[in-house]
């Protein structure tokens, strides 16, 4: 990406950019799209329910049997669509009130799901203010991977050797995502590193143990040991791909954009965002993340709305000559890995982006 001074024209086409978003918010609004759509969260939620429960039945009556280990998949299935709700509502998507997203959120997030609540909404509220920007963007600031080039620059020994050969690594590496966020979740909980309360923490802390503790102790509690291990190691397993191979398609890949980079709103969440084709069956897939581009816009839009959202962003970005970018999951699979290797070779400069640079400041 260029360090030139932006010139005038594209300091007026950034002003301009800007003065659209106001535009494209008051378009949003008149369609009603910002509204809330409770009987939505509230029938996905009861269907959901009632799986769950029958997965429970189905876990009492299977026994000691192998085939345990679909009830394992399924249950890893359900809990990441219970953590897509956990994620809508944390955005204020299913409720108008605040703090009845809040209790929502840290119900499913935290005894469902067994997710911190408070230290996913911290994360998730960095990376929407800054998708892709390097220094403010947790989710590019990893210690397995290396998101740019700087990063890969300063890996030394097996861990530059890894680099090169990251992008194949990343799909296996989501085998163990599912406990990932589940160790941080208990560790961030147990760390002095937020403006919580002491009783706050306790809570969450203590409902976060009783979850994972239950989920355990049950297990272990009905099946043989060695199924026991098999059937919690399939469940973190599918959970974890599934929550990674869901969020991975919207930025990887896309513009990075330096630290000392200023791009108006519009600009910025369209430049680093990716939409997955596939229209309602990809969305609820997806728990709605197949919008992203829409979902950064607007991120307090509820899912059902997305679709029609897309259909004015679209000819809105049109209008104003911003690169919109669609494709299709498998494709934007192949696009995170083939980059995330071309960042450990250190045969790309994500930085060189014509799209980003236009916009820059």
């Amino acid at each position: 990406m260029s360090t030139t001074p932006l010139t005038t024209r594209t300091r007026r086409g950034q002003e301009a950019a800007t003065g659209s978003y106001q535009t494209l918010s008051a378009q949003i609004r008149e369609a009603g799209l910002l509204e809330r759509t409770r009987g939505f969260y509230v029938t996905l939620l009861a269907v959901l329910g009632v799986l769950l429960v029958g997965l429970g039945v189905a876990f009492v009556l299977l026994g000691d049997s192998w085939s345990q280990l679909l009830v394992a998949a399924g249950l890893g299935v359900l809990l990441t669509q219970f953590a897509f709700v956990a994620h809508e509502a944390s955005h204020r998507q299913v409720f108008r009130s605040g703090p009845a997203n809040d209790r929502l959120g840290r119900v499913l997030a935290n005894g469902v799901v067994g997710v911190s609540h408070t230290w996913w909404v911290s994360k998730h509220n960095k990376h929407h203010a800054n998708p892709n920007k390097v220094g403010k963007d947790p989710d590019i600031d990893m210690e397995a991977l290396a998101f740019h080039p700087d990063a890969a620059a300063t890996r030394t020994g097996w861990r530059a050797a890894f680099a090169r050969v990251q992008g194949w690594a990343f799909f296996p590496l989501l085998l163990l995502e599912g406990l990932n966020l589940h160790v941080t979740s208990i560790r961030s909980s147990i760390a002095r590193t937020d403006d919580r309360n002491p009783r706050e923490r306790v809570t969450e802390l203590v409902v976060l143990a009783l979850r994972l503790t239950a989920n355990v102790a049950v297990v272990v509690w009905f099946l043989p040991l060695g199924l026991a291990a098999a059937f919690l190691g399939v469940q973190l397993a599918v959970f974890g791909v599934y929550m990674g191979a869901s969020f991975a398609p919207n930025h990887k890949g896309m513009p990075i954009i330096p630290a000392d980079s200023k791009l108006d709103f519009l600009s910025k969440q369209v430049l680093t965002s990716r939409n997955i084709s596939g229209g309602t069956p990809m969305s609820m897939l997806l728990g709605g993340l197949s919008y992203q581009i829409e979902h950064h816009l607007f991120p307090s839009m509820p899912r059902p709305h997305l679709a029609r959202a897309r259909e004015i962003v679209r000819e809105h970005c049109a209008t104003h000559g911003v690169p919109y970018t669609e494709t299709t999951l498998l494709e934007s699979y192949r696009i995170v890995v083939r980059y995330l290797n071309e960042v450990g070779l250190a045969a790309r400069d994500p930085f060189d982006c014509p799209m980003v640079s236009r916009y820059r400041s």
